[in-house]
């Protein structure tokens, strides 16, 4: 896996005009200058002071990142790691970070080359876990947590104040479960793929279960053993079939924001529980894992007043967007919503909250083309069980665990520090005198 950096100059490869670079990029010719003001692209002038000229390779590597422009469109998938410039990928001007774990398409994503919506429909979370690791399928997996490990994140977790939420939990749990383990500076794969298991089975198993008294099952499947930690509904196969698929559907997406925070810390070869603690970090805003649960408390809006149209008139009229729609990745309805919709249609229990979002989805798409993306699906999921609204985070947190620890194990085979952009300077010209 190599960098794919902007920046560099060819020695002999003539020179781009403005016209021809905007051509390349796909774009007008200001948003050309655009990019050379947030440096993205170096400008040099023109032979006899007239117009810019630009570095044809650098163009390129412009366009690769951005997915758009003829250096795109050489008939392979756009490179949607960092986004468009100036989007809530990548910051501008981050190298493309090579990974043979998720590709996403218009409508599809694979893990390791096999459709995921696939992978989950035959498999559950820990045998697709495995999969994103090491490339091969263990059926009938299962994740244990080592007794020390268990303990003394139960130990961190009920030290917090009782106000504290599910993902704040997490958080300490790996800190604590760091501690336990005199390996964790071993970076080697054999180490990290041995670790993984256990520090995703004591996340969960350190969350307190909402009945004090349910009994514990450390054999069974994850998602059997996260359930009766968001909710007091009694378990039956169908919810844990579509929570457990969640999990599935959600352990890797490309370099999202959390995923990146990921690849930097071990790129300064962070352990393993300091590389979940860095995505863990990302995770806590609106914007990326916690997304969900402004959509799950949206949909219990909808069903307390019985009108989406009277609520997303009101999110509109504050200014605020919907929750749970739109998704920058895929023009249509996100694959990972799909899914779920289709196995909380089969739910008696989920109906009223599935009513209630696609109400959502027809009321803004008479004016706006935007489809259902995963946060809805997850607060559906939710909103039917009794879960809290920060559920769905927790959900989202715990699957990504896996997808993290995999971006890490590319991460760690790559030259240190090498995920290290220089910033663009825009302060004021020094020298400054001191205050």
């Amino acid at each position: 896996m190599t960098d794919d950096v902007a920046g560099g100059t060819s020695g002999s490869a003539k020179r781009l005009s403005t016209r021809e670079t905007a051509d390349r990029l796909g774009v007008k010719s200001e948003t050309v200058y655009a990019y050379v003001s947030r440096g993205l692209l170096t400008s040099r002038r023109a032979p006899g002071g007239r117009g810019s000229t630009f570095d044809p390779d650098e163009v390129d590597a412009l366009a690769r990142r951005s997915g758009r422009g003829r250096a795109a469109g050489d008939g392979t998938a756009p490179d949607r790691s960092a986004g468009p410039p100036g989007a809530d990928g990548p910051w501008d001007g981050m190298p493309t970070a090579r990974t043979g774990i998720t590709l996403i398409g218009a409508d599809h994503y694979y893990y390791r080359g096999v459709d995921a919506c696939a992978l989950a429909a035959r498999y559950g979370y820990e045998e697709a876990a495995a999969w994103l690791w090491t490339g091969e399928l263990t059926p009938g997996n299962r994740f244990t947590a080592p007794r020390e490990s268990l303990a003394a994140a139960r130990r961190a977790v009920e030290a917090l104040p009782a106000h504290s939420g599910l993902v704040d939990r997490l958080r300490a749990a790996v800190i604590a479960a760091a501690v336990t383990d005199p390996l964790r500076f071993d970076l080697s794969a054999p180490t990290v793929l041995a670790a993984a298991p256990a520090l995703i089975a004591t996340l969960v198993g350190a969350l307190p279960p909402q009945e004090p008294d349910a009994p514990e099952e450390p054999r069974a499947a994850l998602a059997a053993r996260l359930w009766p930690r968001l909710t007091r509904h009694p378990a039956d196969g169908a919810s844990v079939r579509a929570l457990d698929t969640a999990l599935t559907l959600l352990i890797d997406h490309d370099l999202a924001a959390s995923t990146l925070a990921v690849r930097v810390a071990a790129s300064a070869r962070a352990h393993p529980y300091a590389v979940v603690s860095a995505g863990l970090g990302a995770v806590d805003g609106p914007l990326h894992g916690a997304a969900s649960g402004l959509a799950h408390r949206l949909l219990t809006e909808v069903l307390e007043r019985g009108s989406a149209a009277a609520v997303v008139a009101d999110h509109l009229r504050d200014g605020r967007r919907i929750p749970g729609l739109g998704h920058r990745l895929y023009p249509g309805e996100d694959p990972r919503a799909r899914m779920l919709f289709g196995l909380l249609d089969e739910l008696p229990r989920a109906a009223p909250a599935l009513a209630a979002a696609r109400e959502v989805v027809e009321t803004t798409a008479r004016y706006t083309p935007l489809h259902a993306n995963v946060d809805l699906a997850l607060a559906v999921l939710s909103v039917s069980a009794g879960m809290p609204a920060e559920a769905g985070e927790t959900v989202f947190a715990v699957a990504r665990t896996a997808g993290w620890i995999a971006h890490a194990l590319e991460e760690y085979q790559e030259r240190p520090l090498r995920l290290r952009p220089s910033g663009h300077y825009t302060g004021p010209p020094p020298p400054q005198p001191l205050p």
